[in-house]
């Protein structure tokens, strides 16, 4: 029998959709599903009469492949991938390739790395973005593990990534063991924010002058056009949709009969985690999850909007302005929220010795990927101009942007507000911007001198108005000192540590 050149466990969508592919681009591949019978109706359907083996044991499916053995697991995160991988390890031989192409938590990536790396055999833990389109036409692919292991799955990476429109292919090695998969966390985490963002225009839109779905996803559309700074592929699928109309009822947009519940999966929850671990403010992302778990409580909100009336204005200001307004403000949010996620990448790039290359990343993520969008050319011409740039804010093109437009965000905010309607991925996007403004910030002063009060925490000094530097002693760390709050001289004295 003929040997396959990688094998898929996994036959729901985007395992199937893969395996496809991965047939589609000349190399043959061996599947396999826990439940035969998916394995026995994707080879009888979409796997008919193609290079593909159906197999019903893993012995048989790991026997039916070439050496080294190159197997990609498309199964749930967490423990189904543990399970899987207990029971391919008595099968495979010394410098045989493990691909874990789910959602898994980094750290579980981590540790299965080292788990398999005692016992000789390679581990990829690798992101895929790009739902059952891009798994099936050409997905962005985000592997971390050994240099060696991506190795040997490279060139099938590279034929079955998404193209740029520059015929770049969407693929690079991330980094070391969990790299792939914490780039692929944040990846989903900036998509929450994106989401959030356009849900709060598109709210807003609706509101201030009383316009039909249709109508938004008009306007939407225009913003999609080939030169607009915020054309990307959630622009245009929301122009898509919001013009839909319902099939019960043709005269009604299909959103406004949809209910407003938006569930999740975890790779948001896991984003905030790790930021929360990192010390890394990602407000917007943040935002974005707790919207979605405000949007679960449905019976709550039903009770409590009959006990709250909020008081609503009129806009009365000109329509064609406002949607202007609107555009601008979207693309700052947009800025500021990409920019949350790049600290957080540099952070663990820092932390985990990932050694990330922020600028192929942005360019990995120009097609094939949710988030893909023309803004991300110059993301990657940013860090291409500057790896080390510390905060993509710094960078010219999107600071002079900020300056000269910041206003309109504050704006959009107000009207917002003023109408009822809350924006808070908005202005948590605005406040972002703010805080890093000031080198100075009174709030966390005030905050300092309040822990030091009630818990004896402590706290540094600045050199003054002039010199918002943290007083430094001869190792170069903070002096840190504290005031006896109880005596009545309150004597300070420095904390020797």
């Amino acid at each position: 029998m003929k040997k396959s050149d990688i094998a898929v466990i996994g036959m729901e969508v985007m395992g199937k959709n893969l395996a496809l592919n991965i047939e589609s681009k000349g190399y043959t591949v061996s599947v396999y599903n826990r439940t035969a019978e998916k394995t026995k109706n994707f080879a009888e359907g979409p796997g008919k009469d193609k290079n593909i083996t159906p197999t019903y044991e893993l012995k048989d499916l790991v026997n039916s492949l070439k050496l080294p053995r190159k197997i990609m697991l498309m199964v749930k995160e967490g423990q189904p991938v543990d399970n899987f991988i207990d029971l391919l390890v008595p099968l495979l031989d010394k410098g045989d390739l493990i691909i874990d192409g789910g959602n898994s938590f980094f750290k579980d990536t981590i540790r299965r790395c080292n788990f398999l790396k005692e016992r000789k055999i390679l581990f990829i833990g690798t992101g895929v973005s790009g739902g059952e389109e891009g798994a099936l036409k050409g997905p962005s692919i985000m592997p971390g593990g050994s240099i060696e292991a991506y190795k040997l799955i490279e060139e099938i990476f590279r034929k079955i990534s998404a193209k740029s429109y520059d015929s770049q292919d969407c693929v690079d090695y991330i980094g070391p063991d969990g790299a792939g998969h914490f780039v692929k966390t944040v990846h989903n985490g900036i998509e929450y924010g994106d989401m959030q963002l356009i849900g709060e225009v598109a709210w807003s839109l609706k509101n201030v002058f009383s316009m039909s779905a249709s109508e938004i996803g008009d306007i939407f559309a225009q913003w999609n056009s080939d030169e607009d700074i915020l054309r990307s592929y959630l622009i245009e699928i929301t122009a898509d949709s919001l013009k839909e109309t319902n099939k019960e009822n043709k005269q009604e947009c299909l959103v406004d009969v949809v209910g407003d519940i938006t569930r999740m999966k975890g790779t948001g929850t896991w984003t905030v985690q790790s930021a929360l671990e990192l010390l890394v403010p990602i407000p917007t992302i943040a935002c974005a999850v707790f919207s979605r778990e405000m949007s679960q409580d449905k019976d709550l909100r039903i009770i409590m909007s009959k006990y709250l009336n909020i008081n609503k204005a009129e806009f009365k200001g000109d329509k064609n302005d406002f949607i202007q307004i609107a555009h601008d403000a979207l693309y700052l949010a947009k800025i500021s929220s990409y920019t949350q996620g790049f600290a957080l990448l540099k952070a663990a790039a820092d932390t985990y010795n990932f050694n990330l290359k922020f600028g192929n990343i942005a360019k990995i993520w120009r097609a094939g990927c949710i988030i893909r969008a023309q803004f991300l050319d110059e993301i990657t011409r940013a860090f291409q101009k500057n790896p080390e740039l510390p905060n993509l804010l710094i960078d010219s093109k999107f600071s002079e942007f900020v300056n000269k437009n910041l206003w309109k965000l504050a704006e959009f905010i107000s009207i917002s507000h003023k109408i009822g309607i809350p924006v808070a991925g908005m202005a948590n996007s605005y406040d972002y911007i703010l805080q890093l403004s000031h080198p100075i910030m009174f709030s966390a002063q005030v905050s300092a001198l309040q822990r030091d009060y009630f818990g004896a925490h402590g706290y540094f000094k600045i050199g003054g108005d002039t010199q918002p530097e943290i007083i430094k002693n001869k190792e170069g760390k903070p002096r840190e000192f504290h005031t006896e709050w109880l005596l009545n001289n309150r004597p300070e004295k420095e904390i020797i540590k």
